[in-house]
């Protein structure tokens, strides 16, 4: 049996599909814990990864949002009181625009820009008629040393490209059981709308038969020069609302220049440690379906896991355990600036929406 003691890296997944594949990368499998907190709920995956014994874990089947994801890196705090850095890698949905090229599979990456911490918490925000989206919630940036992992990362690529699409494959000769919904589609399934244009609302019918190609817009092929998938690094918006708006969706981009959707690491930012790491499976429009889930959860995981690879484990020793941080403050109450709202831990919120073209 493992000892819960020995891990420092926690990562969240909130679906089975990314649970799956974040299982994938580990190096090497641990048996389950000798022992947990009386308090857990969670169900944990632990392995090694490099030199990093990391402790994965998943939201409860059906539950998604901000508020199951702070529940279960509670718990996980509590049952692996060594945790001093948190990764939450996943799926998203994506924000293509004439000045960020983002496509089905590739990665977005959490970084400070624009005087943001890398994640907005957009359904805290104000949208009043004509006028501009107006965030009030303020959410902390991912710790030092992942952010100079980031900065090492992203040089390496840029010198030497990725492995990315190697990693994966690898992992799908090994593990052939996976093919079929991993490994990655055609890339004729990567359509992109115009923003105007609306999916009927039989759920059942697929954009080739109900939506015009004439419709699509219009993108160069990627060269042999291009990263594919490319990586992108900037702010990620967060809520516990499905974002299936194509012109909301351009409409949040252009005022603060998003990259992503999701639905959980709003959770996280201000009480833990975190980076958020998520593949594309689709363009946050109502053109949405589960094609592309598998590998786009891949992409991240093998991102995160190159990540990983950068740091030594004497950097993840001299940050602060993140259990502690969490006792020294008020672990009831996520609080943000600018007005009296918080999001209740220990509370766990129904009528959270269905993520990413449905339940897994």
């Amino acid at each position: 049996m493992s000892n819960p003691e020995e891990y420092t890296i926690g990562w969240i997944s909130a679906i089975t599909t990314e649970y799956v594949a974040a299982q994938a990368l580990l190096d090497e499998r641990h048996d389950a814990p000798a022992h947990l907190s009386s308090r857990n709920r969670n169900d944990y995956t632990l392995g090694r990864i490099g030199k990093h014994n990391v402790v994965i874990a998943t939201l409860p089947m059906g539950e998604y949002g901000t508020n199951s994801a702070a529940l279960v890196a509670e718990d996980m705090m509590q049952s692996f009181p060594n945790v001093r850095i948190v990764l939450m890698v996943g799926i998203g949905g994506g924000v293509p625009s004439q000045k960020h090229d983002i496509r089905l599979g590739d990665i977005v990456v959490s970084v400070p820009s624009n005087g943001r911490g890398g994640v907005v918490q957009y359904d805290f925000g104000k949208t009043i008629q004509d006028q501009d989206f107006k965030p009030t919630g303020f959410l902390n940036q991912p710790p030092t040393v992942l952010r100079t992992a980031l900065s090492g990362l992203k040089a390496y690529y840029e010198f030497e490209g990725h492995q990315i699409d190697e990693t994966i494959n690898a992992i799908l000769e090994r593990k052939p059981r996976l093919r079929k919904n991993y490994r990655a589609p055609d890339a004729s399934s990567d359509r992109l709308y115009q923003s105007h244009v609306v999916h009927p609302s039989e759920e059942d019918l697929s954009c080739q038969s109900s939506c015009s190609d004439g419709l699509l817009v219009s993108r160069p092929p990627r060269t042999e020069e291009d990263d594919n998938p490319a990586i992108h690094y900037g702010l990620i918006a967060s809520a516990n609302q499905l974002m299936k708006d194509a012109v909301a969706r351009d409409k949040l981009a252009a005022q603060m220049d998003v990259l992503c959707f999701e639905m959980e690491a709003a959770g996280l930012m201000n009480n833990f440690p975190c980076l958020v790491i998520r593949g594309i499976c689709d363009y946050s429009d109502s053109h949405k379906n589960k094609v592309w889930q598998g590998y786009a959860a891949m992409t991240a995981a093998a991102y995160a896991k190159d990540l990983l690879n950068r740091i030594v484990p004497w950097q993840v020793e001299q940050e602060a355990k993140i259990v502690n941080i969490f006792k020294e403050g008020d672990h009831h109450t996520i609080n943000f600036s600018g007005e009296n709202r918080g999001v209740q831990v220990g509370m766990n919120y129904g009528g959270v929406n269905s993520r990413f073209g449905g339940s897994d």
